[in-house]
């Protein structure tokens, strides 16, 4: 089954192309079944690309999925389009009084912040405190997923001496996790931060599941299951050339950047990069949304009672 998104939205046409079922407004209420709602809080700059990226893997799955685009109240976006925001995303202030099977929160580039230095710390923490009663199953992703395991557990993300940038092999640190199902020993993930969150720390925490970690770059996948959230850190859902374009935006910009990391083929930028990480990113978000699927309520106000 396809993904649901309005025809006009800059994701419809290029999933189209890529082969992704998509459906629009007048042909998803012709099927006679309850789509998923799933929620997506977009807290990037380039807010297209990275609908682009969620709307790919959660289109994939053999579920039918509406997809709601999200921001924060009144942070004003200066890399999208006014006219784009007003089409297509709607204030968190719109939908306290909604429920959602799945909400997404994304990564932001405010790592050098603290939590409570961030202008809309107060609006997303009332987000996240929200979900709990409004929401089946949170995945935070990346500055969001640290803002999260935060939030609810006070662990603390920490400043690194330099940037973790590069494609890391992690271990399945869970193999009979239904999150992690049809996952290899290892996988490759990209990686694009200034800060870090420390396995011991994590581990301290009761309740709290590393599924996916590495020895270099530190934890990347955490459950949570009282809080019916999933945390990684790093960035499955990229595309191949994400690293690339931060890369040659440092460079040009005259910033000190050291090349990503097992990334380029001979780690040589005049190279295309390789994508290894896709599939492992589709098994992740389909068993997500299968985990959604098989748990949450049928009617929608049973959400979060």
């Amino acid at each position: 089954m396809p993904i649901k998104l309005p025809s006009d939205l800059p994701a419809y046409d290029v999933l189209t192309r890529e082969g992704v079922m998509v459906l629009d407004e007048h042909q998803a209420a012709t099927q006679d079944i309850r789509p998923l709602r799933i929620a997506l809080l977009n807290l990037m700059p380039k807010k297209i690309q990275t609908e682009n990226q969620f709307a790919r893997l959660i289109g994939a799955t053999p579920l039918q999925i509406e997809l709601n685009l999200l921001r924060m109240s009144d942070h004003q976006s200066r890399n999208t389009a006014a006219d784009h925001l007003e089409s297509f995303y709607r204030p968190v202030e719109d939908i306290w009084d909604e429920k959602f099977d799945g909400l997404i929160i994304t990564g932001a580039p405010i790592e050098h912040l603290d939590f409570s230095d961030v202008t809309y710390w107060d609006e997303l923490a009332r987000v996240m405190d929200w979900t709990q009663t409004h929401v089946h199953s949170t995945f935070g992703v990346c500055w969001g997923g640290m803002a999260m395991i935060n939030h609810f557990h006070n662990v603390p993300k920490h400043l690194l001496s330099h940037k973790a940038f590069g494609c890391f092999r992690h271990q399945n640190l869970a193999p009979s996790s239904p999150y992690l199902r049809g996952f290899s020993d290892d996988c490759v993930v990209p990686v694009s931060r200034w800060t870090e969150m420390r396995r011991a720390e994590v581990e301290a925490v009761p309740g709290l599941n590393i599924l996916l970690g590495s020895d270099e770059v530190g934890p990347c996948l955490v459950e949570d299951p009282a809080h019916r959230a999933l945390y990684i850190f790093n960035h499955l859902e990229y595309d191949r050339d994400t690293l690339k374009d931060e890369y040659d935006r440092d460079v040009e910009a005259g910033i000190a950047i050291n090349v990503p990391c097992n990334y380029y083929p001979q780690d040589d930028p005049s190279k295309v990069p390789l994508n290894r990480w896709r599939s492992h990113a589709h098994l992740l978000y389909g068993n997500w949304i299968n985990e959604i699927y098989q748990s949450t309520p049928y009617d929608l106000n049973d959400i979060g009672t």
